[in-house]
């Protein structure tokens, strides 16, 4: 029960080019399979978006700002059952202002691209009134991104840059979770592309650094104190990756990489209820940094009626930092604990695309993804994503008198049983979902008239995602939803 309504105005010459566009939405509660509505799980978005360019030979100049402003319901239990669209208590009304500005400067045989950016983001929840806010977050986020292309030299492309953040967040309400702080961020890096004929090769190093630092809040003894924190992160990282045909068609790809990932304000120093997942979360002061190595590979068989792939990994990380369900119990909320150990991912997507000729119009695709996580100790990572099998028939009719691009598809997604889990994690059944789409294109001299019907679960299947952040509460995701949409283009 809910609709989504947009209205944009564009104009491109050949120096000046610019777009407008405002977009309002706004949800009742959704119905899960079991014909109940989700209390407060509705939503209203407000959404402004403008852009303007400048063009020339040597210059090319973007500006961009958004504005959003989301006012969400935080689902508990199921209670009330109505369309209503009404914000009630408990809810977040969010405010985003995004501006960057973003530019490319065309040299004699090289580009420089310089990007600047700001983000400020006001986060409010209501609990007992709409007036003062139980909790209030102000985040700041000031970032730069300068890239310097190099001239080609003996078909090397290579790329220099540097790029960071500096973010300030201030508490404003009565609760807390994390405290105010300051965070400063950068890197810099290098790589560089050859490529020829069948051949492809890719490498790059980059070093970066991390600095937090947080005010001591409470007394020390009580529940909610949380000490201050000063501490920098950093690392040196390298990859290599290299992509050549054995035949004609057969493609293989081939990357070896390690990364580097610090720990963040969250996972740091986090103390509190966290409403938006219904559960009681607790930092980590002494977390350390992460440090992966990770080996991709891909293969790719192309001919004129089919496409054959299979892409996997091998990722292994040192002092891996995850979340997860302990069997402690504070404020009525289940505590979970940020932690870390040294872990491993491995898994990958798997499928073919068969298009048969003659019948062009024809597309079936078949995809499995699947991914397990462990600890060195055999256990298994918390939180991981179920394995899944996805079928899809599609019928694409490019030209039928005044209907264009008309298509139909019918979508069967598997997903299976997740019973990888860690100590304190409950499994989650398995679910099958029927979607299924259908749109056209009506074209008139200058008039366009875009129409689509969407709709997934279609039959209503009662689920739980295993990572449903609803799922300790046992509050089962969407039903059956069908969706209209019609774009005018004038």
């Amino acid at each position: 029960m809910g609709s989504s309504t947009s209205l944009s105005v564009k104009n491109s010459e050949e120096k000046f080019k610019f777009i407008v566009r405002g977009t309002y939405a706004t949800n009742s509660d959704y119905k899960t399979g079991n014909d109940e509505r989700v209390t407060l799980s509705r939503f209203n978005e407000t959404d402004f978006k403008t852009g303007f360019r400048f063009q020339t030979e040597k210059l090319k100049t973007t500006v961009r700002y958004n504005y959003n402003q989301s006012k969400i319901g935080i689902p508990e239990e199921i209670g009330e059952q109505t369309t209503s669209k009404r914000i009630e208590l408990p809810y977040q009304k969010i405010d985003n202002h995004i501006l960057s500005f973003d530019n490319r400067l065309f040299l004699e045989n090289s580009s420089l691209d310089i990007t600047l950016s700001y983000l400020f983001n006001d986060r409010n929840e209501f609990e007992e009134n709409f007036t003062n806010p139980a909790l209030r977050l102000r985040l700041s986020t000031f970032g730069y991104n300068i890239k310097y292309n190099l001239p080609e030299f003996k078909d090397f492309e290579t790329i220099i840059g540097v790029q960071g953040i500096h973010q300030t967040n201030k508490n404003l309400g009565k609760e807390l979770l994390i405290p105010n702080a300051t965070k400063n961020d950068f890197g810099i890096m290098t790589t560089t592309h050859y490529h020829i004929d069948d051949f492809g090769f890719q490498g790059g190093i980059r070093f970066d650094t991390r600095t937090i630092t947080t005010e001591e809040v409470g007394i020390i003894g009580e529940q909610e104190y949380i000490a201050a924190f000063d501490k920098s992160f950093s690392s040196f990282n390298a990859a290599l990756g290299a992509k050549f045909t054995i035949i004609k068609q057969i493609l293989i790809r081939i990357n070896i990489a390690s990364g580097f990932r610090a720990p963040n304000l969250a996972e740091l120093v986090s103390n509190g209820i966290h409403e938006g997942t219904n559960r009681y979360e607790i930092g980590n002061s002494n977390l350390t940094s992460e440090q992966n190595f990770q080996t991709d590979v891909a293969l790719e068989y192309n001919s004129d009626h089919i496409e054959l792939f299979a892409n996997g990994f091998y990722n292994y990380i040192n002092n891996y930092i995850f979340i997860e369900p302990t069997i402690e119990i504070i404020e009525e909320n289940l505590v979970y604990r940020y932690t870390q150990n040294d872990a491993y991912l491995y898994g990958g997507e798997f499928g073919f695309h068969f298009h048969p000729h003659p019948l062009d119009w024809v597309h079936i695709n078949s995809n499995f993804e699947i991914v397990t996580g462990k600890l060195t100790n055999d256990n298994y990572l918390p939180l991981q994503p179920a394995n899944s099998l996805s079928n899809t028939i599609k019928i694409e009719i490019n030209d039928f008198g005044i209907l264009k691009k008309s298509f139909f598809s019918t979508t069967y997604k598997n997903t299976f049983n997740q019973n990888n889990i860690s100590e304190f994690e409950t499994s989650t059944q398995g679910y099958n979902l029927l979607n299924m789409a259908i749109g056209t294109q009506i074209t008139l001299n200058n008039f366009k008239a875009i129409v689509g019907i969407q709709a997934t679960n279609l039959t209503d299947e009662v689920y739980i995602s295993h990572l449903s952040r609803l799922k300790i509460e046992g509050i089962e995701n969407i039903g059956r939803s069908i969706n209209f949409s019609l774009l005018l283009q004038l």
